[in-house]
C-alpha cells in the first residue's frame, strides 16, 4: 500500500461490484484493497490498518453489520460506509447505531460514492484534530506554566522552529517535558493536521526496534506473522518524535541516518524502497556529544537531528515558576479525585519553591496529588512529604573542618576528588546502587554518573566498576 494515498477496504461478495468501486475510487487517488467474506476482511484488518472501509450489508457467512461491529473493536476510529442491494430501513438504522458514517444502495453511482467517501474521510481528520489538539493544549498548558526568563526563551525559540520544516533535537532531564515540547513543535507547524506519532526508543527492545520504526514483511522473523507497518510510514504527512534516541542501537542510527537522507524506508525483511514525508523531532537525556566521542552513537545522525537544538530547563533553574505550577496541580488533582477544593496554606508554596525537584515537573506533579489526597479539608505545611522542602543548614566552619581531618594532608584538588567520591558513593548506597534515583539526588545526568562511577573505581560489594557503573532502574 502507498502510505501517500488513503486506503479503502471494500468488502462484497460480488466482483462486479468490487470492480466497480475500484474503478470509481482509484482514479481520485484512493488506494483500493478487497476482501469478498467478513472472514477475510477481518483478516486483513488484523494485519494491516485502512482509512476507510465500505462494507456490505448482506455477505456470506459473518455479514456486514457483524462485520462493522468487529472491525470497529480493531478499529475504533475507522469510518465505514454501508451498502446494500435490498436493505430495509431498519438495516440502516442499526448501521448508524453501530456506527457507520454513511449508507447507499446498489447500484453504485460514481457521484454518491465520493461524496460519502470525501465527507467520511475529512469528518475523521475534523475528529482526529480536535482530540489531538484538545489533549496537547491541555497537556501543554498544564506542565508547561511559567513566567521565568528560561520559559519565555523556550516558547520564543518554539515560536520560531515550529512553522518551519528544521529537525529538532530537545535535550533536557528526565521529568522537564521534552515529550510536550514536541508535541508543541507538531501543533504550530504546517503538519498539525497531519499524525504525531510517539515512538519511545528506549523501551523497545534492540532486536524489535527496526521492526517498530520500518516494518516488516510476514514471516521476515520469528513470529512476524503477518506485515506490519512502521512507525514511520504511519506518521506519514505528519512529524514523528523519536523520544530517548540515545538508547537507539547502532544498527537502527544506520536505518534512520538513511531514511533521513533519502526519505525512503524499507520494511524489514523487504528489499523494496518507499518513500515517506516525516519531519523528526528527536529527544534525549543523554548527552549525545558524550555519545559520539564513546562511539555509542553515530556523528553524522548527531548532525541531521541537531539542526536546531532546544532545551527542556530543569525545574531547579526555574524555582520561582514552582507556585504556578503547584497551584494548577492541586487544582487537576482535587478534580480528577472528585474533591471539593481545597485552601492551600502559603507556606506550602514557600516550602516547594524551596526545594531542588531532581524528578523535575513530573515529580512535583506527583508530590501535589499525593498532597491533595493524603490531606484534610486544607493543605497545610505539615502536608508537605518527608524530604521536600529547604536543605537543612550546612555545618559550622569547625565542625566541617573535623570532617575533613580523616583524609590527612593531601593538595586541594585530590581532596577535591577524595570528597567527590565519597559523597558519590554515599548516595549510591543510600539508593541501592538505582544509577537513575542516584543521579537524581545528586543533580546530574545519568551518564555523567556513570563516568564518575568508573573514574573513581567505584563498585558495589562483589562487583567490579564495570558491572557496577551497569546497574539501572533495573537496580534497587
Amino acid at each position: 500500500m502507498d502510505p501517500s494515498k488513503p486506503t479503502v477496504l471494500v468488502v462484497d461478495d460480488e466482483k462486479n461490484i468490487r470492480r466497480s468501486l475500484r474503478m470509481v475510487l482509484e482514479p481520485e487517488g484512493y488506494e483500493v484493497a478487497e476482501a469478498e467474506s467478513g472472514e477475510d476482511a477481518l483478516r486483513f484488518l488484523e494485519a494491516e490498518p485502512v482509512d476507510l472501509g465500505i462494507f456490505d450489508i448482506r455477505l456470506p457467512g459473518m455479514d456486514g453489520l457483524t462485520l462493522l461491529s468487529r472491525a470497529r473493536e480493531l478499529w475504533r476510529d475507522l469510518p465505514v460506509i454501508v451498502i446494500s442491494g435490498h436493505a430495509d430501513t431498519s438495516d440502516v438504522v442499526d448501521a448508524v447505531k453501530r456506527g457507520a458514517a454513511d449508507f447507499f444502495s446498489k447500484p453504485v453511482d460514481r457521484d454518491r460514492v465520493l461524496v460519502s467517501v470525501r465527507n467520511a474521510l475529512a469528518r475523521r481528520t475534523l475528529e482526529e484534530r480536535v482530540q489531538a489538539l484538545g489533549a496537547r493544549e491541555r497537556r501543554f498548558a498544564d506542565e508547561m506554566l511559567g513566567e521565568s526568563p528560561a520559559m519565555q526563551r523556550l516558547r520564543e525559540d518554539l515560536a520560531k522552529v515550529a512553522p518551519t520544516s528544521g529537525r529538532v533535537l530537545v535535550t533536557g532531564e528526565s521529568g522537564t517535558g521534552k515529550e510536550l515540547i514536541a508535541a508543541e513543535i507538531h501543533r504550530e507547524s504546517k503538519r498539525a493536521a497531519g499524525p504525531f506519532v510517539k515512538v519511545n526508543c528506549a523501551a523497545i527492545p534492540g532486536e524489535l526496534i527496526e521492526s517498530e520504526l520500518f516494518g516488516h514483511e510476514k514471516g521476515s522473523f520469528s513470529g512476524a506473522g503477518a506485515r506490519r507497518r512502521g512507525q514511520f510510514e504511519v506518521a506519514h504527512g505528519g512529524t514523528l518524535f523519536l523520544d530517548e534516541i540515545g538508547d537507539m542501537s547502532l544498527s537502527a542510527q544506520a536505518k534512520v541516518l538513511r531514511a533521513l537522507q533519502t526519505g525512503e524506508i524499507v520494511r524489514v525483511g523487504s528489499e523494496k524502497a518507499f518513500t515517506v514525508d516525516v519531519r523528526v523531532v528527536a529527544a534525549t537525556n543523554k548527552d549525545l556529544e558524550a555519545e559520539v566521542r564513546e562511539g555509542t552513537f553515530r556523528e553524522d545522525l548527531y548532525f541531521r537531528l541537531n539542526v536546531v537544538p532546544l532545551r527542556a530547563p530543569a525545574l531547579r533553574e526555574r524555582l520561582e515558576d514552582v507556585p504556578l505550577l503547584a497551584e494548577r496541580f492541586f487544582q487537576l488533582a482535587v478534580r480528577e479525585n472528585g474533591f471539593r477544593p481545597k485552601p492551600v496554606d502559603p507556606e506550602v508554596y514557600q516550602r516547594l519553591r524551596a526545594y531542588r525537584w531532581p524528578g523535575n515537573v513530573r515529580e512535583l506533579r506527583n508530590v501535589c496529588e499525593r498532597m491533595v489526597i493524603m490531606s484534610g479539608d486544607r493543605i497545610t505545611a505539615a502536608d508537605v512529604p518527608e524530604g521536600v522542602g529547604p536543605r537543612a543548614a550546612p555545618p559550622p566552619a569547625a565542625a566541617g573542618a573535623a570532617d575533613l581531618s580523616r583524609y590527612g594532608e593531601v593538595p586541594l584538588r585530590e581532596l577535591r576528588d577524595l570528597v567527590e567520591r565519597d559523597y558519590i558513593l554515599k548516595k549510591l548506597e543510600e539508593h541501592d546502587w538505582n544509577i537513575t534515583q542516584a543521579a537524581q539526588a545528586l543533580g546530574v545526568e545519568r551518564t555523567n554518573l556513570h563516568k564518575k562511577i568508573k573514574q573513581h573505581g567505584l563498585s558495589r560489594a562483589g562487583r567490579g566498576p564495570a558491572q557496577a557503573a551497569a546497574g539501572d532502574e533495573d537496580e534497587g
